[in-house]
């Protein structure tokens, strides 16, 4: 720092992704930050919690060879791949069952250059008659072809993209939803056409090896919240942990930010920039009215559900499955992740994307429709004994990206000096992930050191 310079100060509400990455790369910038997380852990809804013995996630979380932010910040906090913390997969290899009539296939991507590398795959597809499969090269030579900035591809939903190109209900039902509903989160006839191409586009279309599928081995509390912990100490940052931060005033001569700590403590924070790294709704009670970039706090929310089934033995071979003509979308067995003693396969979480119907359902109700579901999956399942069922539910889990939601994403910049937004729902190009979060934090970072470089 220059003789008489002061060190630039930064605070970011949220210790979520978006916040942790914005910290990071701010301090590594020469700034003093401090991040103010109103949990009592970081990771936002991408950690972890203690259940009697069991750690358990928030919900079940994956990344693609494609996510290169998401990746990049893994290495950062010293859990990519060689860690053994996560893993990657060598070649994308999707096992996917039927619970209607046990028909099975495998989307497992070959060498071969973009799109031809999942040529064999789809000519076998087990889960769809001969007619089906081979018209499913329209829609993904079309997709390639689709901008995924376009307002016109914005404005249009996918099933009906879909069904324009060749598409039964049966394709889309048993292959294109298996990705896009986890992906984005929303059913395909309400999904935005734009961002259903940036998935596939990106993820399957462009590269061979962009959907090679990761994940945590580990709690993702130990990757979030510990590691992440870590790391913002290392780079000097200081973190305010289950302190809240209040709604900003107009009035920034003094910039500031008023925060309450658990004990009800307030103080000032004073900042020369300030990131709001909190989920759409949040950001919109912290910033006032009059300086919202766009009407995001209209963006709405997708509820995602997690069942947690406990077996005495396993019933899971591998370390996921795909369902379709079922409920149960994803199974993921999360035995030695969750710090349970004993073979694999005996701790599944089942994850409902697009979960609407099922937010409000009792617990019972959903245990019995689940252990029948996956009775009917896996055959393992029907004879073990059913030790414990819990449900994890994510009501606000993404903001709802229905077709027209673009308009609504800002950038970082807010009309409000100093201020500046992040998050996985702001505009980043991508779908709302752990992606997304990354690459917001570091826009907004890179924003804040742009617009304050030269000011005295």
């Amino acid at each position: 720092m220059s003789p008489g310079l002061r060190e630039r100060r930064a605070v970011v509400v949220g210790g979520g992704l978006a916040g942790i990455t914005a910290a990071l790369v701010l301090a590594e910038r020469g700034w003093a930050v401090t991040v103010v997380e109103a949990r009592p852990r970081l990771g936002g809804r991408a950690t972890s919690y203690r259940r009697g013995g069991l750690t358990v996630d928030n919900g079940q979380h994956v990344f693609l060879r494609c996510c290169t932010a998401y990746r990049g910040l893994l290495d950062r906090l010293g859990a990519g791949p060689d860690s053994g913390l996560t893993h990657l997969q060598d070649r994308l290899d999707i096992p996917l069952k039927s619970a209607s009539d046990a028909s099975t296939a495998r989307l497992r991507r070959t060498r071969l250059p973009a799109p031809l590398h999942l040529a064999f795959a789809l000519g076998g597809y087990g889960l769809l008659p001969l007619r089906d499969r081979v018209r499913l090269g329209g829609p993904a030579f079309a997709l390639r072809r689709t901008d995924p900035g376009s307002e016109r591809a914005d404005a249009r939903g996918f099933g009906q993209f879909l069904r324009e190109h060749g598409q039964s209900q049966a394709a889309i039902d048993r292959l294109w939803s298996v990705i896009s509903t986890a992906t984005l989160n929303i059913a395909p006839d309400d999904a935005s056409l734009a961002l259903a191409a940036k998935v596939f586009r990106t993820g399957l279309l462009e590269t061979n090896d962009g959907a090679d599928l990761g994940y945590a081995t580990v709690p993702l509390g130990r990757i979030h919240d510990e590691s992440a912990g870590k790391a913002l100490d290392a780079a000097g940052v200081r973190v305010l942990r289950a302190t809240k931060a209040e709604p900003l005033t107009g009035e920034r001569e003094q910039r500031a930010v008023t925060v309450v700590d658990r004990s009800g403590l307030r103080s000032d924070l004073a900042a020369d920039a300030i990131v709001l790294a909190v989920p759409h709704d949040v950001a919109a009670t912290l910033l006032p009215q009059p300086h919202h970039p766009t009407a995001f706090g209209k963006l709405g929310h997708s509820p995602i559900l997690n069942i947690h089934l406990r077996y005495d033995r396993p019933v899971l071979d591998g370390p996921f499955l795909a369902a379709v003509d079922s409920p149960a979308q994803w199974i993921f067995d999360r035995t030695a992740a969750s710090g349970l003693d004993g073979p694999p396969g005996r701790y599944l979480a089942v994850t409902v994307s697009a979960a609407d119907e099922f937010a409000d359902t009792p617990t019972r109700e959903l245990a019995a429709l689940f252990e029948a579901e996956l009775a009917r999956l896996l055959p393992q399942a029907a004879d073990a004994g059913l030790e414990e069922v819990f449900v994890t539910r994510e009501r606000h889990a993404t903001f709802r990206q229905e077709r027209g939601s673009a308009s609504l994403r800002p950038g970082p910049a807010t009309g409000m000096s100093g201020v500046y937004l992040a998050g996985a729902w702001t505009a980043t190009g991508w779908p709302d992930t752990m992606e997304s979060a990354v690459r917001s934090g570091i826009n907004a970072a890179r924003l804040v050191v742009d617009q304050t470089t030269g000011e005295g």
